[in-house]
């Protein structure tokens, strides 16, 4: 990938890119806590097949502008910066891609910016018309895997503690940056499924390590990452820290009327394309309601189960992009 800059008075975002020039365009949205590089193997595959292939540095991620105020990493916010980006790049309509919190920014822009997106994928974290907020999640919560006496907040406690101690939070992940970031990204296993996440027990833990706030020592999986980006991303978060990443999750009621004011109450209207990890803990829909919203906010969806965790991009490399492939086809969405 190409490493590119757009500067203006409001906002900086880098972002990389490959593919020809005049390729179908399709951008690739990340997640926490992540930068553009996770999107490698999905960017080299369709690149090659003549797509043009952007992914940006969120706000406050890599070299991405990462301003101070936590009212700043609202949703509105990022979407503004999205669009940006597409009006550099031509405004041509995109394929949009999301992954983890990039999820909620695709399917914002689809439903606000409809003539920017001719299609949507979202990987691992579905689509929330009403906002992905606590308001919006603590209903949908499977209450017989998790009682609201022991477990208010389900497998969001952790949401809910980056929101109650979000001081603590960015110290204790910030206490070991390179032990952080490879416990952080594990592959999934078919033994947790339908089983309690721990993030359903981070307050009762007094954080997500526990009395020692700091990640135990460990190897990060070169499976997932290759080794060089896997040390850019460690780099990108010496620079920035945890504090603007986190700061994503403390803007629930700002998020949620931003939702509300969509258009058509936030219905996509475009093909969208969902890939769930049969693995995922916390965001798998198979075994909840949480896909919910997303079945009746969108007219066109398809679904696809990976046997995998939350990392999809990094963990099921070849399946991600064969899922988008076979449904751009299908849609006639491949040129």
């Amino acid at each position: 990938m190409n490493s590119r800059i757009l500067r203006s008075p409001r906002h900086v975002t880098q972002y990389g890119e490959a593919g020809p020039i005049d390729g179908p365009l399709m951008i690739f949205l990340h997640g926490w806590p992540q930068i553009g590089l996770i999107w490698r193997a999905q960017i080299e595959a369709f690149a090659a097949e003549g797509w043009r292939c952007v992914a940006p540095d969120m706000r406050g991620y890599g070299g991405s502008s990462a301003p101070a105020a936590a009212k700043d990493y609202a949703l509105e916010e990022i979407v503004t910066d999205m669009v940006a980006l597409h009006d550099h790049l031509g405004a041509r309509p995109a394929i949009w891609v999301g992954h983890d919190w990039g999820s909620p920014v695709a399917g914002a822009l689809a439903a606000r910016h409809v003539a920017r997106s001719r299609g949507v994928v979202l990987i691992s974290l579905p689509y929330f018309p009403e906002a992905f907020a606590l308001p919006s999640l603590l209903p949908l919560i499977d209450r017989q895997l998790y009682p609201a006496d022991r477990f208010p907040d389900g497998q969001w406690d952790y949401f809910r503690f980056y929101q109650t101690h979000f001081d603590q939070t960015v110290r204790d992940l910030e206490a070991d940056i390179p032990a952080t970031l490879a416990s952080v990204y594990r592959r999934g296993s078919p033994a947790v499924a339908g089983q309690i996440s721990p993030t359903a027990s981070v307050t009762a833990r007094g954080g997500r390590y526990g009395a020692a706030h700091r990640a135990p020592e460990t190897s990060p999986d070169p499976m997932l990452w290759p080794s060089a980006d896997f040390d850019a991303l460690v780099e990108s978060f010496r620079t920035s820290g945890f504090r603007p990443a986190n700061a994503w999750y403390l803007n629930d009621a700002a998020n949620t009327a931003y939702a509300r004011a969509a258009p058509e109450g936030g219905r996509l209207s475009q093909p969208v394309l969902f890939i769930n990890g049969a693995w995922d803990s916390i965001c798998d829909i198979t075994r909840s309601r949480l896909g919910d919203p997303m079945a009746r906010a969108c007219g066109d969806l398809s679904v696809t189960n990976v046997a995998a965790g939350h990392w999809l991009p990094l963990e099921c490399k070849t399946e991600v992009s064969d899922a988008i492939r076979s449904w751009l086809q299908a849609k006639g969405l491949s040129s």
